[in-house]
């Protein structure tokens, strides 16, 4: 390798005009020796010229005295350059004159500078982009003329001078210039409109190259997933310029804390790296190898890719903190402890420089679809884009200490664990073999051994202390069978399975009849269970601390278990760390990226499990705890509901042989998941009812083996089959078994061009794998642009790994029909996430206990379901604590009902009735939570958004009692505040809509509430007396009551659903019996009829629905 490449000269800016110059700022500069002038032509005259300025700056009319001498016939020549940040060495003045008598003498000529109005005047209303400029030069120099060439203009360049001078001008910062007088009259309008921001001087935001990359701690998993980051252009210029002149002669550092668990499995594991807009690796490439040591790849110059090595190898299960700062083709590596003390330092010098452009691509931090992460926690990561640092000059300190101080503490108890359960089951292993050589050919100790007791080790070899540390994990170790088959003979899989039968054995104490009352003798079990790998027990306690479920609330701790049950690839915790950090909620920061590596690991992994039928999988069911007709519709395999579809089953019905199929595969409604029984039913119905579907299902399992033993054959007679049927699916399918089995790409495209014109989501993504691939059939190598169109419309019609294309491609912004847009990929990739079968699983058990009245383990899996962000489990779950607030006082410490509610109405997805809760909440005030009435208005409008009349006719209550609507409230129901300026207007539109939104054909409360409305307008204008208007409306009101009641059941059937109940009398009932409201509209006081609504600033800034 070579020695680092020399600084790259500055541009040249006008440095070959001042070779042999050195300048003096500030002062007349001369260059040619004063002579004074004798007058005799037989003597040899010295041609010289001064420059004298009164005021060194670039203002208009700036006079110049220019002392000049000419020998000969010659032109005076004065010029002026200007450089700015865009362009150098740009003539902006110029001005010249003969001088043919009078030689000999000195003369002088007084000059008046002009320059461009950008330079010189403030922006106006005529000037709108003033410029800044660096520097002016004044130029003067003296040509002589022959007569041959006097008027040709040629020898008249500065470097032929005869004689020559400059000086510096110094240029006015933009506000501090005059303003222009352009002689012009604008019209009033104009002016008043400049005069208004004439005197706002624009200020940039501060910019620092050193960026953090990283603030919060980072669960990597060691999973194809991390945390992706683009960098685009300085907005500061200065800053933008000095980066682009370090495109080849770079200087940044980076600055990374870990926690590092294991090195890495194979091959190389991603620290941090680039990746270029052609998708390849850049500068830098950061990975971890198997033996520890750090490698370091950089792509040079000139195009190459070098990579190098260090010598020392990371610590394991120790905070450290590693710095690499790179100078054109030199690197710096350095580990540094806690206590920021150096613990290894290397330095490597590479051939050439390196080529950098951190703004042509993207960072991933941990893995990516190229790389697999390391196992680790990442601590805070800065980035110094324009500067090489040395370790004490770096400033990322670790901050979250308590946080930090928990992971170690962690991981030194779970070593005391896993060594115990190491250590017992080898001794237990080792008196199963002496007991067996005692009993060999011994059929009565053979039965005791196979019937008898479990082996126990009773005589412990540890001492006291750690016996009474960790007793219950004693106990618990003397109840496993370690001759079982479910346990391994591998020692880490032990570990694991004893993980597993801890969490087991306290999940049924839990869910048991007042489970939820041992919660404090069930989390140390929960924390050994942890320690042994097996990390649902991880998320269990993540949720039992942050919640308070049964103990103290403990955010510290809560977050500890979130992140070791990610970092242990717990689905349901990473869901928590994604949701946590997508909301900005519960003290973790908001951080779309972070959230991002968190939800697309999930993601992915919900699409490898649905191709896994084994597991504890369901189908995620958006079932609402308030919705009677699903709650009817949930069976077992003895309910009414599932004998019903299996009688019409038998009698041959393929639509109950579909979904009794499709309930046995999926688990779904309620019934356990039973591939085996599925296959039956869709075998039944394939041959018996030649129905598309059934017959597509069963060649599906058949291809795959998935509850029945794969049969290729048969699979395939079936598939086509069911496409010469016209099934979409069934032509994807045959395009699918070429594509896979023959390698024939042309008829596999065939197949999947007609399934993808048939609208089959399947065959759009798979035409698009074809084309990321290269091997589409007659076109040549791979064209991402053409494959990206097809995932994103695979992705709208649903397609899991589409989506997942189109969040990746959103999230890095290397696409270019995909600008880069961090909060769509996380959305993207959030609802993926939420279709995993493992989630699932929680919901449906949580959905079963409700239905069983089972109230603690409802309560328990609702809770562990709603803190990973799924809104029905969320709105479920308040509807519960609603239900049986006894219950969730007593288990919950933070307010059930208010937390999840709102938690819910944060979700893009959220129902109506959500928003009209939540609405009620700021209007009444609820328990701790003080009212607010705008708040509640923009709850009420975005369940009007919704669809909910309800949400309309609570606005109209608030109108009523005369409270006014915020005008961007208004906006955003697209209410013309211009056409209803007045309360009689809007509230007539307000009922409008809310009849509008309801079921026309029946009396609601919203078309009671529009006929008293017209009834009252009518009133008002013929009835003038005060004392018939009070007798009319009092007899109105009963009437109307009494129509009320009339249709109580009819109306409270179209009801769309209840609120909590008023906390005074005075204030609206908006949301409880809707009969109740309409009677009530009656009794509203006319006065506030008639006002004007008050119109109130509008606050774009604020969206409808809060956090």
């Amino acid at each position: 390798m070579r020695t680092p490449a020399q600084p790259r000269r500055p541009p040249s800016l006008l440095l070959l005009l001042l070779t042999n110059f050195v300048p003096s700022f500030g002062k007349e500069t001369l260059q040619t020796t004063a002579v004074n002038p004798q007058f005799e032509k037989n003597m040899d005259y010295v041609d010289f010229i001064h420059l004298n300025i009164l005021e060194k700056k670039v203002l208009n009319n700036s006079e110049v005295s220019v002392q000049y001498l000419c020998s000969k016939p010659c032109i005076v020549n004065l010029e002026a350059v200007a450089s700015s940040e865009f362009r150098t060495g740009v003539p902006v003045y110029r001005r010249r004159w003969k001088v043919e008598k009078n030689l000999y003498a000195s003369r002088t000529r007084q000059v008046r500078l002009k320059f461009p109005s950008i330079m010189v005047y403030r922006d106006d209303y005529i000037i709108r982009n003033s410029i800044i400029v660096h520097s002016v030069i004044l130029y003067a120099w003296i040509n002589h003329k022959s007569a041959s060439n006097y008027d040709d203009g040629q020898n008249e360049d500065y470097q032929a001078a005869v004689a020559k001078n400059y000086t510096f001008l110094e240029a006015v910062p933009p506000f501090q210039r005059p303003y222009k007088d352009h002689k012009v009259c604008l019209q009033w309008g104009a002016d008043y409109l400049w005069m208004l921001q004439a005197n706002r001087i624009p200020q940039c935001p501060h910019e620092s190259d050193g960026v953090q990359y990283l603030e919060f701690i980072y669960a990597s998993s060691g999973e194809k997933t991390g945390i992706v980051k683009k960098f685009e252009q300085f907005e500061n210029r200065e800053l933008e310029t000095a980066r682009q002149h370090q495109i080849d002669y770079p200087m940044f550092t980076v600055s990374i804390w870990l926690y590092l668990l294991h090195h890495c499995e194979k091959d190389l594991c991603g620290i941090i790296y680039f990746i270029d807009s052609k998708e390849m690796y850049g500068t830098p490439a950061v990975f971890l190898n198997e033996e520890g040591y750090v490698h370091i790849q950089m792509h040079l110059v000139r195009g190459d890719d070098l990579a190098v090595k260090t010598s020392f190898s990371l610590p394991l299960k120790q905070w450290f903190r590693l710095d690499l700062s790179f100078k054109g083709g030199q690197i710096e590596v350095s580990s540094v402890g806690k206590n920021l003390k150096r613990h290894h330092h290397q330095s490597f010098t590479f051939r050439e420089d390196f080529y950098y452009d951190d703004t042509a691509g993207y960072f991933v931090l941990g893995g990516s679809g190229y790389v697999s992460g390391i196992e680790a926690f990442f601590g805070p990561v800065k980035y110094y884009r324009l500067n090489v640092l040395e370790t004490e000059q770096i400033s990322n300190p670790l901050h979250d200490k308590d946080t930090v101080e928990q992971i170690e503490l962690y991981y030194e108890r779970c070593m005391d664990i896993q060594e115990i359960v190491h250590e017992y089951r080898y001794i237990v292993k080792q008196g199963e073999k002496a007991h067996r050589s005692c009993y060999y050919e011994n059929y009565y100790l053979e039965m005791i051994h196979k019937y008898g007791e479990i082996s126990k080790c009773n005589a412990f070899m540890w001492g006291k202390e750690l016996r009474e540390k960790y007793h219950t994990l004693f106990k618990l170790l003397q109840e496993i069978d370690f001759s079982s088959p479910d346990v391994l003979e591998d020692g880490s899989d032990t570990v694991v399975e004893v993980g597993r039968r801890i969490f087991e054995k306290v999940v049924k104490g839990l869910s048991s009849a007042n489970g939820l009352s041992n919660m404090g003798s069930s989390v140390p079990l929960l924390m050994d269970s942890s320690c042994c790998g097996y990390h649902k027990a991880s998320y269990f306690l993540a949720v039992i601390f942050e919640t308070g479920l049964g103990v103290s609330v403990n955010h510290i701790k809560g977050l500890l278990y979130s992140l070791v049950g990610a970092q242990g690839n717990e689905r349901l915790a990473m869901m928590n760390l994604g949701y946590k950090h997508y909301q900005g909620i519960n003290n973790y920061p908001l951080d779309l990226e972070l959230s991002y590596a968190y939800y697309s690991n999930i993601a992915i992994k919900t699409s490898l499990d649905q191709h896994n039928i084994k597991g504890e999988q369901a189908f995620v069911e958006t079932i609402r705890l308030m919705d009677d007709e699903l709650l009817k519709a949930q069976t077992k395999e003895n309910g009414d509901v599932f004998m019903w579809l299996k009688h019409e089953a038998t009698r041959g019905n393929a639509a109950a042989q579909q979904r009794l199929a499709q309930m046995l595969f999926w688990g779904q409604q309620g019934v356990a998941k039973n591939p085996e029984a599925a296959v039956e039913w869709y075998a039944k119905g394939a041959i018996e009812t030649e129905d598309p579907v059934l017959i597509y299902d069963y060649a599906i399992v058949l291809f795959k083996g998935q509850g029945v033993k794969k049969n290729m054959k048969l699979a395939l007679e079936l598939m086509k089959k069911a496409a010469a049927k016209g099934l979409p699916q069934a032509v994807n399918g045959l395009g699918w078994y070429y594509h896979n089995f023959k390698r024939d790409y042309r008829k596999a495209a065939k197949h999947w061009l007609i399934a993808e014109e048939l609208g089959n989501p399947d065959a759009s993504y798979n035409l698009g794998v074809l084309y990321l691939d290269g091997i589409y059939p007659g076109v040549p190598g791979r064209n991402q642009t053409v494959a990206a169109r097809y995932f994103y419309k695979a992705a709208q019609g649903g397609h899991i790994e589409g989506t997942l294309r189109c969040s990746l491609y959103y999230i890095t912004g290397n696409m270019e029909d995909f600008p880069r847009d961090p909060e769509k990929a996380v959305i993207w990739a959030k609802h993926i996430a939420e279709k995993n079968g493992y989630l699932g699983h929680v919901i449906r058990r949580a959905l079963n206990a409700y239905l069983e009245l089972s109230w603690h383990e409802a309560l328990l899996h609702y809770v562990l379901a709603a803190e990973t962000g799924i809104e029905v489990s969320q709105s479920n779950l308040a509807h519960i604590c609603e239900e049986r607030p006894d219950l969730a006082r007593k288990y919950l410490a933070t307010d059930c009902v208010w937390r999840y509610y709102n938690f819910s109405v944060s979700q893009v997805n959220a129902p109506s009735f959500a928003y009209l809760k939540m609405g009620d909440f700021y209007y009444y005030g609820y328990q701790n939570q003080s009212k607010d009435l705008e708040l509640s208005m923009r709850m009420y409008a975005q369940a009007a958004l919704e669809g909910d009349s309800q949400g309309f006719f609570n606005l109209a209550l608030v109108v009523e009692e005369g409270n006014s609507i915020p005008s961007y409230i208004l906006d955003h129901l697209e209410i013309d505040q211009a056409l209803h300026s007045s309360n009689t207007s809007l509230l007539q539109e307000l009922y409008y809509r809310c009849w509008n939104s309801s079921n026309q054909e029946s009396i609601s409360p919203c078309s009671l509430a529009l006929l008293y409305f017209y009834m009252r307008v009518v009133w008002n204008n013929i009835l003038q007396s005060t004392l018939i208007y009070f007798m009319g409306t009092f007899l109105l009101s009963i009437l109307v009551a009494f129509a009320v009641q009339s249709f109580q059941s009819l109306s409270a059937h179209n009801s769309p659903g209840r609120r909590s109940e008023p906390l005074s009398d005075d204030a609206p009932s908006s949301s409880g019996n809707s009969n109740e409201d309409a009677a009530r509209l009656v009794q509203q006081d006319d006065t506030t009829f008639s006002n004007d609504l008050a119109q109130q600033e509008s606050n774009p800034q604020n969206p409808l629905v809060i956090s």
